[in-house]
């Protein structure tokens, strides 16, 4: 059984050291949920975010199957804490399971280099112009199946521009590229820069992001 957790300090010690923006965002209150196998005293809990999962606490296959009763999406990011929770969660999804490795950025304050991202910004064609993602913009993005995920963090209009931020680039008035935050926590937002392989990576890095390690998640197709 899963309890939603409103206190989410009683599961706070479970993830602590565990420096992933998704979670902090779940315990903070801010975007995404925290379950647990007891609501006071839990030994076991998972913080769901958009498309991942975390796995913390004591391993227990039961939570695993609570959560994909709770979740049913189609396709889901599953982030075991330990090997014993990875070993519960292949266990669980069997064939709908593939063992991938993902890939940290540190957790850096003021390291960008501005001087370097304005010139890269002020490098577009003529025909292309930057634009924040207002209420218009988030409709747009919507409305397309490539930017969609731009946005798709947010339920409405009104909960991205008070809780996220982004830019498009439009050209000649259509949107062809962007970059928007995924959530957000006290303090910051994760960059829709999704660090899943090694050309994910080098980009961030161009950025002025650093790799921290690699970590193995589990993807799940139903």
């Amino acid at each position: 059984m899963l309890f939603e957790l409103t206190n989410t300090s009683a599961a706070a010690p479970l993830f602590d050291g565990w420096e992933e923006t998704l979670i902090w965002s779940c315990l903070q209150g801010v975007m995404g949920k925290i379950y647990a196998d007891d609501a006071e005293h839990p030994a076991s809990a998972i913080a769901v975010n958009g498309d991942f999962t975390f796995f913390a606490g004591k391993a227990d296959i039961s939570l695993v199957s609570c959560q994909s009763k709770q979740c049913t999406k189609q396709f889901m990011i599953l982030v075991p804490q330990t090997e014993y929770w990875q070993e519960a969660i292949l266990q669980y999804y069997d064939e709908n399971a593939q063992l991938v490795s993902r890939y940290a950025i540190k957790k850096e304050p003021d390291i960008f280099d501005t001087d370097k991202l304005e010139k890269i910004a002020a490098s577009l064609p003529t025909a292309c112009k930057l634009s924040m993602i207002d209420q218009t913009l988030y409709e747009t993005c919507r409305s397309q199946a490539w930017s969609a995920d731009l946005v798709s963090q947010f339920p409405d209009p009104e909960s991205f521009c008070t809780l996220g931020l982004g830019v498009v680039v439009c050209k000649n008035g259509v949107v062809v590229s962007g970059a928007s935050s995924y959530s957000r926590y006290d303090g910051g937002i994760e960059i829709e820069i999704d660090a899943q392989n090694k050309a994910s990576v080098a980009l961030a890095e161009k950025l002025g992001y650093h790799y921290s390690h690699t970590y193995p998640a589990i993807e799940i197709r139903r």
